[in-house]
């Protein structure tokens, strides 16, 4: 099970990097963007974020991943 969480870190490790790397303006354009949103509602697009991840990790346990 620790390899299944170690290769999932990865994962986003490596794509969070690539966007640093590739991307490091549009990074900046983003987070000014979030600014411009209240709280309320980042903490809302979290929890969406949060209930999607969810849904898709079950769905892929589901299908045999």
């Amino acid at each position: 099970m620790l390899g299944v969480g170690a290769l999932a870190l990865g994962l986003v490790l490596i794509v969070e990097g690539l966007v640093y790397a590739l991307a490091p303006r549009i990074i900046e354009d983003m987070l000014a963007a979030l600014r411009a949103i209240p709280p309320e509602a980042r903490r809302m697009l979290g929890l969406v974020a949060l209930a999607t991840g969810i849904f898709l990790v079950w769905v892929g346990k589901s299908l045999g991943a």
